[in-house]
């Protein structure tokens, strides 16, 4: 990848230098791989104490709202951090610090209210998001999000923070510290099994236990905040100090994205809502959806955050009428390289999820009816996988272009077409009083309808760009999609055949070679009909990963 073109800077104005994009999606992958690998540790360990049980299922519904709000403002990406490097990256340090501390200002004023609701309304707010809950799930949740309510002020002040990290060229940190997140949870479970060992299952300790997965992720949030101090320090970023200055053109700035950008984002979790309000009914199915997702997130959130990172800068610098076919081929790049990543991977998930799931996670509270769930769930997840990476990537370049007005429009119609197809998949009752048992696909069918709704929000706004940019090549990388689409049909097609036709040990090394000599032959499958149909960004990852190969042999010099 060629270096992206950098404005001159303005006087007074201390730059950092503008690095590669390979080189920051490489520092990018490599901190986000630590956090993700944590995050699975800190899953196994959950699904090992708690199962599908009372514990973790409570909990999936009481972190929605403070997780919502710690993915939503806190998280890469998310609307604050998008917002703070479209509007960072182009001014000096010195008003970039002024920028940043009235941000905080106003933002924390308004998240210090959210946290006090949380706590007071967590009663009726369980209600709301889970009414079908029994009475012992209900009152852990209630527990939990009390224990969890001040995570919205520190997930504010986390995503600004690192936005304005990521607008200096400073990538690391803010991706790996998620880690810190999963080592407080994963610290506290210890904590707990030593003490209770194989009985912090049982239904008695299930408050305890509840309790401490609270409070451990709260802990996690606040170690993410503190990190960032001494960066911004040392970056020239951060002023110890309340600054209101809501007329500063930086600021306006900042709002001006933001604003529509987390309500954009907002409505994408009132889908969330939804789904957990049809879950409620099936026991045992928010927990599986907590599991199922963090399978899909963990290469999902590394192949995101290794994209969309280096390119936001890039595409907030390619702004000017003058620059737009360069802009145009660089949307194309932020696409097709999703594609070429996520179609393979989501037609692996399909074909293995029975494997991969028992591999990561049956084991301790975690039987084979937890796996069956999580399986199920699972295959659903990996067919939407390119949809959610896809939308992500148009969504960040209306971002860059100043408009969050365009994604809150299509995530308001998400909303509606969300809650139709939920009550269409999972049975919802019809105005006779009877089910639709033909459509009833239990709880896949809350993830299906959720790839549905990704599926028409990509085109949605593909065609949007389409008409704001005065045209773009659709036909072309429409036929590249397609050429990858069916590489990884018949890559999908060979891991399952190879899954089912041998019979593989049942054991962990069994399942370990099973999930990797399958999902080997399908990459190898598809890296080489991907290459032969000669789409650009698909022959380019196969050939960055065959010379690293090729590299690490030992019979190489």
């Amino acid at each position: 990848m060629s270096e992206p073109p950098s404005e001159s800077p303005s006087p007074g104005s201390t730059p950092a230098p503008v690095r590669s994009l390979r080189r920051i999606a490489l520092i990018v992958a490599v901190a986000t791989a630590l956090s993700k690998l944590a995050g699975l540790v800190r899953q196994q360990a959950i699904a090992a104490a708690f199962g599908v049980g009372a514990a973790y299922d409570a909990y999936n519904y009481a972190y929605v709202l403070p997780g919502f709000l710690l993915i939503l403002l806190g998280g890469i990406n998310g609307p604050f951090h998008s917002a703070m490097v479209s509007a960072l990256a182009r001014r000096p340090r010195q008003e970039g610090a002024h920028v940043l501390a009235a941000i905080n200002t106003v933002v924390g004023a308004g998240l210090i209210a959210v946290t006090l609701l949380l706590f007071v309304a967590a009663d009726p707010l369980i209600d709301l998001v889970g009414p079908g809950l029994d009475a012992e799930r209900h009152a852990i949740a209630v527990l939990q999000l009390r224990w969890m309510a001040p995570m919205a002020l520190f997930a504010g002040l986390i995503g600004l923070g690192f936005g304005a990290l990521n607008a200096a060229d400073e990538f690391w940190l803010p991706s790996v510290s998620p880690l810190l997140s999963s080592v407080a949870v994963i610290a506290g479970i210890g904590i707990l099994w030593l003490h209770l060992g194989s009985a912090i299952a049982l239904p008695q300790y299930a408050v305890l236990g509840g309790a401490v997965l609270a409070g451990t992720t709260l802990l996690g949030a606040v170690f993410q905040w503190l990190i960032q101090l001494p960066a911004l320090a040392k970056q020239g970023l951060h002023k110890f100090q309340l600054v209101w200055d809501w007329k500063h053109p930086g600021v306006q700035e900042v709002l001006r994205v933001m604003g529509p950008a987390t309500l954009s984002s907002g409505m994408l979790q009132i889908n969330v809502f939804t789904d957990l309000f049809f879950a409620s009914g099936i026991v045992g199915a928010a927990a599986g959806l907590g599991y199922a997702n963090l399978l899909v997130q963990t290469p999902l959130g590394l192949l995101s955050n290794a994209l969309l990172v280096p390119l936001l800068p890039v595409y907030a610098r390619l702004t000017a009428p003058q620059d737009r076919p360069e802009l145009i081929a660089r949307i194309r790049q932020g696409l097709m390289l999703s594609n070429a990543s996520m179609l393979p991977l989501g037609a692996l998930m399909v074909a293995l999820a029975g494997p991969i799931v028992a591999l990561i996670y049956e084991r301790g509270a975690f039987n084979a009816s937890a796996a069956a769930l999580v399986g199920g769930l699972l295959m659903a997840y990996g067919v939407g996988m390119p949809a959610y990476l896809g939308r992500d990537v148009l969504v960040r370049v209306f971002y860059a272009l100043g408009d969050g007005t365009t994604p809150f429009r299509f995530s308001m119609a998400g909303i509606g077409l969300n809650a139709l197809f939920d009550w269409l998949l999972v049975g919802g009752p019809t105005p006779w009083g009877l089910q639709l048992p033909a459509f009833n696909f239990g709880a896949p069918g809350l993830v299906l309808a959720t790839v549905a709704v990704n599926v028409i929000t990509c085109l949605g706004l593909l065609l949007a760009l389409q008409h704001r940019l005065g045209g773009l090549p659709l036909a072309v990388w429409g036929r590249d999609s397609l050429l990858l689409l069916l590489a990884a049909l018949a890559a999908g097609g060979v891991s399952f055949a190879l899954a089912e036709w041998i019979a593989w040990p049942t054991h962990l090394i069994g399942l370990l070679l099973q999930c990797g000599i399958c999902a080997a032959a399908g990459l190898l499958l598809y890296g080489g009909i991907a290459s032969w149909v000669r789409v650009p960004e698909a022959t380019q990852i196969c050939r960055q990963l065959g010379g690293q190969i090729l590299r690490r042999l030992p019979f190489r010099r």
